[in-house]
């Protein structure tokens, strides 16, 4: 373990920085200010849900093509282009009037460069460098995510004592801004390790196309699982706000429940990632949706606070687990040259499944429909998703 952390220390912390900057386009950090947002620009929970899924729908279909410029250009230059675009709609925020144009071009920002992009550069890098090691460091990485899903709504909580929604969004441009002389020092030696990676997989001639990925039957036979998540997660984390409504929790046990959930994510990747290494991850990966399909039941049928805390830890688990797994899965089946290529697809069918959660349940919410139709749809999902590679598999 001692050697992997000093084989390429600053890789390791890029892969944190990006993906914990990266917390600014994800769904847990909007949705904290989900109510300020359909304040000010005057929206149901329905119609916000519905801005936030076209708006993430677009990103999903421009981010199969840009992510992939990570196969081809210098990582410092990707990166840089990817922080000043999620620079720009966090500025935009403060500046910007109450026309519901204005919040669909913020969230398109917000998602493509920050749920998008940056977190891809972050799981490809960490995929890409690492080797047979390629899970602990894709777990590393993810702590930056993680980290950023304990501390930032806490930081915000905080905050909202003295500030309104677009200042602390103002705040967030200056972290970013901060952050770009920093990612540039940490990549500094990038050609080095360019090189190298050459080296290792230049005898490897398992290049996919994009076209290619979308064809391949395995691809199309592990998608369902590996993306359930991202639409249950999302589609719960959105509507926070009326989940703890609904169960006569407060915010303040919110704020305490992510810090589970951040702390039970950190659990999660810290046994993926060795754990990925030494296991085969098209068996792996069944297991990959049992921690969020307790959780949900746990969320039906109990009130007591205590179990918003199980809950939550149980989420941030599957959260921890779920990159590792996932990136060693698409490494298993496509190879390394290609896998910038490959996780391009797959995160832009992420991003484009993640836009659909938020405006179901929020219509179901329209309706007067609750948690129990909403769990239901997620664990049927988990379900099938599940059964899925394990029959087609079995029986081919």
């Amino acid at each position: 373990m001692k050697n992997f952390f000093l084989f390429d220390p600053l890789l390791l912390l890029y892969g944190f920085l990006i993906i914990f900057f990266a917390s600014y386009g994800q769904t847990f950090f909007i949705a904290i200010f989900n109510n300020d947002i359909k304040n000010y620009y005057n929206l149901t929970d329905g119609q916000f849900g519905l801005v936030y899924a076209l708006s993430t729908t677009l990103s999903s279909i421009l981010l199969v093509n840009f992510a992939k410029l990570i196969d081809f250009i210098d990582l410092r230059v990707y990166s840089i282009i990817i922080t000043l675009g999620l620079l720009i709609p966090c500025i935009a925020i403060y500046f910007f009037s109450s026309n519901v144009f204005y919040l669909f071009i913020i969230l398109f920002g917000l998602r493509f460069f920050g749920q998008g992009a940056m977190t891809h550069a972050g799981i490809t890098s960490m995929t890409r460098y690492f080797g047979k090691d390629k899970g602990k460091a894709i777990s590393v990485g993810n702590l930056g995510g993680m980290f950023g899903v304990m501390i930032l709504p806490i930081i915000v909580v905080y905050l909202y004592q003295y500030l309104n929604f677009k200042q602390i969004w103002l705040l967030a441009s200056l972290s970013l801004i901060i952050f770009l002389p920093i990612l540039y020092f940490i990549l500094y030696n990038q050609n080095d390790r360019q090189k190298k990676f050459v080296e290792t997989v230049k005898d490897d001639n398992n290049t996919w196309k994009t076209i290619d990925v979308i064809k391949n039957k395995q691809f199309l036979i592990y998608l369902p699982i590996t993306s359930s998540f991202s639409f249950i997660g999302t589609g719960l984390m959105f509507h926070q706000i009326f989940i703890i409504t609904q169960k006569g929790w407060t915010t303040e046990m919110l704020g305490t429940g992510f810090i589970f959930l951040g702390a039970f994510s950190i659990i999660g990747l810290m046994v993926a990632g060795p754990l990925i290494d030494t296991l085969n991850p098209r068996k792996a990966i069944i297991y990959l949706l049992i921690p969020i399909f307790i959780g949900i039941l746990v969320l039906v049928y109990f009130q007591n606070f205590i179990f918003l805390l199980v809950y939550m830890s149980l989420y941030g688990f599957n959260l921890g687990l779920s990159a590792p797994f996932i990136g060693s899965l698409w490494a298993e089946l496509f190879g390394l040259e290609s896998i910038g290529t490959v996780k391009a697809v797959f995160h832009a069918i992420v991003v484009l499944v993640s836009a659909l959660s938020p405006v179901v349940f929020g219509y179901i919410i329209d309706w007067g429909f609750g948690i129990g139709m909403i769990s239901f749809i997620s664990l049927l999902m988990i379900v099938v998703s599940t059964l899925l590679p394990i029959l087609i598999n079995r029986y081919e």
